[in-house]
């Protein structure tokens, strides 16, 4: 077993790697750094709601992007896609019937040119031409989509609309929370969909291709009215594209604003202390922990972040003048890891909402260890985000023991070399696997002697 990537666990997998993380915080960080407290107030949320709670602060506002919760935003950008491609859909639609009309005005003129002649059919008549364009109907366009598509799923029977629910991949805000009310959410098998703002995205893509030579990015000022103008293009849920003919300074200036505006910020409130608190570790005692504490991070909160540090580990590597192939001078922009980390420290690790009394006021020790939290975040980003086998086989323990039904699906995936057993009939594996408790225990062998011997360390106890 190999070291994978965060994102590429299943929703269910990153769920129990959350209990597994926070269990091994607790026995690690000092006593009240982490506030988490496992039973809960009222003693019935999971870890994971609580979790996933930091993402879902509700906000009545007309805002589309700027001091919005992220995972609202998310949904929004989602909303203005699925609006796009619809009209898009529509705009095909009505090329499609305006073909079809000038073909039929085009073979009625020719019609009429050629008077009473025409050619004669084998029977002896006229071949009839249609007295009316030949339109695409409803049936045969649903059929050119694949027949079905996810908006048609409220008109499928429960079982076939939990099977395609399942099939999905996760999105905030999927389904309709009146189809969902009063029923339990079942976590998908499959990997939760990249989660980024598409603000964050435009704007670090920009950067990387128009700013990593420019000098002093994200220091020199910025003109307040064309990022004043930007930011309302955004918030008004406009397809906001940024080329060339905008200022390097001006993006860089949006997407610091951003991040300062979020009302849930990047890394949420309720971890501050405990990440603050590994700037007193060293060496990989530290990297084990911010590790840990970086798998209790909701989904859009976990892949935003990891955008960031990529494009922060980029801009810095291009911190030091380098030489062209002709021996030019190519200068730096003069932006190292630790001058990153100070500009973007307070806006990706806040202790306060914004707007707050004493929001930007920090002490020395918290702005030292905010700057040096950070630091190794960009630093150590590639590896920070990856799942050891370890802590692989720790998860896969822990679900054999709470969900047994899903772990023969999840270890095929995880070990697709092993041959799967020999069936007499050839259509049961396919039938088992598309019913709800198809999976059968592993006492019950239905995980075949080469699986088993590859997993054998599923017997063993978590710990948890």
């Amino acid at each position: 077993m190999q070291p994978v990537a965060l994102q590429s666990l299943s929703e269910l997998e990153r769920a129990s790697l959350q209990e597994l993380a926070l269990f091994q915080l607790q026995e690690r960080l000092p006593v009240g750094h982490l506030s988490l407290d496992r039973d809960g107030s009222k003693g019935m949320k999971s870890i994971r709601q609580k979790l996933e709670s930091f993402s879902k602060e509700r906000k009545e506002c007309s805002p589309h992007t700027f001091g919005v919760p992220l995972a609202q935003v998310i949904a929004n950008d989602r909303a203005c896609r699925q609006l796009q491609e619809a009209v898009g859909r529509s705009r095909r639609l009505c090329l499609e019937v305006e073909a079809t009309v000038t073909r039929f005005r085009a073979q009625r003129h020719r019609r009429l040119a050629m008077g009473t002649s025409c050619i004669r059919a084998p029977d002896g008549g006229c071949p009839e031409e249609p007295l009316s364009p030949v339109l695409v109907d409803k049936g045969s366009w649903s059929q050119r989509r694949g027949a079905m598509s996810v908006d048609s799923i409220t008109d499928l029977s429960d079982n076939a609309s939990e099977l395609l629910e399942a099939l999905q991949l996760s999105h905030p805000h999927e389904l309709d929370p009146r189809r969902s009310r009063g029923k339990k959410k079942q976590l998908s098998l499959n990997p939760i969909t990249w989660q980024v703002p598409r603000i964050v995205d435009r704007c670090c893509t920009h950067l990387e291709t128009h700013g990593l030579q420019t000098v002093g990015i994200f220091r020199v000022g910025s003109s307040k009215k064309r990022v004043q103008q930007l930011r309302e293009e955004f918030d008004r849920g406009l397809d906001v594209f940024l080329d060339e003919h905008q200022s390097v300074h001006d993006v860089a200036a949006l997407l610091k604003e951003f991040l300062r505006d979020m009302p849930d910020s990047l890394i949420p409130r309720e971890l501050y202390g405990a990440f603050l608190s590994t700037a007193s570790l060293e060496g990989q005692a530290q990297l084990d922990t911010l590790q840990l504490l970086l798998f209790l991070l909701p989904p859009c909160h976990s892949d935003t972040l990891l955008r960031l540090l990529r494009f922060l580990a980029r801009v810095a590597r291009h911190a030091e003048s380098s030489w062209d192939p002709e021996g030019r001078q190519i200068p730096g922009n003069k932006m190292t890891v630790s001058n990153l980390a100070t500009v973007f420290g307070p806006n990706i690790l806040q202790k306060e909402k914004p707007g707050e009394k004493d929001a930007g006021a920090l002490n020395f020790e918290d702005s030292a260890a905010i700057i040096l939290v950070l630091q190794r975040l960009i630093e150590h980003h590639h590896s920070l985000f990856m799942v050891s086998p370890e802590m692989q086989c720790d998860v896969l323990r822990r679900l054999f023991q709470t969900d047994p039904d899903v772990i023969e699906y999840l270890l095929r995936r995880k070990f697709p070399d092993v041959p799967s057993p020999e069936r007499e009939d050839p259509g049961e594996e396919l039938a088992l696997s598309t019913l709800p408790g198809w999976t059968h225990s592993l006492e019950r062998g239905s995980v075949c002697s080469e699986l088993y011997s590859s997993v054998s360390f599923l017997n063993l106890h978590v710990g948890i």
